[in-house]
């Protein structure tokens, strides 16, 4: 059976559709999109990078440059958006509130969202950004699923002990609406599984139909 998934082709040809700078400027509210977050260095647009094959999210040495919402297409139904790197010290106070506000209505008020992408860098994650990333997306009643990037960066063993202190800190505070991986764009670590997670957001059709694993 082949492992090629539609998403995983659609990925091959995702394309950029608009950027918005508040709620009312996003595409039309259809179909389905799953939103990637993450404070800023952390990793984020590498991830969508290396998740779609594609240099859809512009990466800089400079943390905060993405300042948009940005749209884009896998296909007419299907959307890919890459969230401002919200947190960075330097960027005015004035730009912070209004990310705050703006990403506030867009994770509560977006029919179309189908969950968030949370990048965290392993070595320091669950910042108060990230958690109150975790608390719009409770509050607005959408799964979860963290991306420990950078995690070729520690050693396997560090990883692992870091992983599992992330789920069980994510579990008492934050339930079972979020799921946690260990991921790295360089090494291309953890991709498969993170294909996994979007594949169940994006078809939920097919995904509902495919047999469960025997024991």
């Amino acid at each position: 059976m082949s492992s090629v998934t539609p998403l995983a082709i659609l990925c091959q040809t995702a394309s950029f559709i608009k950027s918005a700078s508040k709620v009312d400027q996003c595409p039309e509210d259809i179909g389905l999109e799953v939103a990637f977050a993450g404070r800023s260095n952390a990793g984020k647009s590498s991830a969508l990078n290396t998740l779609t094959h594609a240099r859809l999210a512009r990466t800089s040495k400079t943390p905060g440059r993405t300042q948009l919402i940005n749209f884009f297409a896998l296909d007419e139904q299907r959307r890919l958006v890459d969230l401002p790197g919200y947190g960075y010290a330097k960027v005015p106070l004035e730009l912070k509130e209004h990310w705050k506000q703006h990403l506030d209505a867009y994770l509560t008020g977006r029919q179309s969202l189908a969950g968030v992408v949370l990048v965290m860098d392993i070595r320091h994650p669950l910042s108060p950004f990230d958690c109150m990333m975790l608390d719009w997306a409770n509050t607005a009643g959408l799964p979860v699923h963290i991306l420990l990037s950078k995690a070729d960066k520690l050693s396997f063993g560090a990883a692992k002990g870091e992983l599992l202190k992330v789920q069980n800190r994510v579990r008492r505070e934050f339930g079972n609406r979020a799921t946690v991986q260990l991921f790295s764009s360089p090494k291309r670590m953890g991709v498969e599984e993170a294909h996994g997670v979007l594949q169940q957001w994006l078809f939920p059709e097919e995904s509902a139909e495919e047999p469960a694993p025997q024991e």
